[in-house]
């Protein structure tokens, strides 16, 4: 039964650490980008990522609509009330 009990809070140290390493990487090395840029004094500069991510969102949406138009155009659309044999 001592044996058990050893191995057992062995066990539960050994997963609490591999959780805590994992939480070390993450908040100290892997995060450090996000804090550089939240520790700036320009809100434009802090605010790049998100700027990236909406300008990709805005390339895409342009694309996508243009892709929408030129099957449109083409009339290989088909645009009758039930199109899909489910409905």
């Amino acid at each position: 039964m001592g044996l058990m009990f050893i191995f057992a809070a062995n066990n539960r140290i050994m997963w609490s650490s591999i959780f805590y390493g994992i939480a070390d990487l993450f908040e100290n090395y892997l995060f450090m980008p996000f804090n550089l840029l939240r520790a700036m004094e320009s809100w434009w500069m802090s605010n790049t990522v998100n700027w990236m991510f909406f300008v990709i969102g805005v390339i895409a949406s342009i694309y996508w609509m243009g892709e929408l138009k030129k099957y449109s155009d083409n009339g290989e659309e088909d645009k009758s009330i039930s199109s899909h044999s489910y409905l």
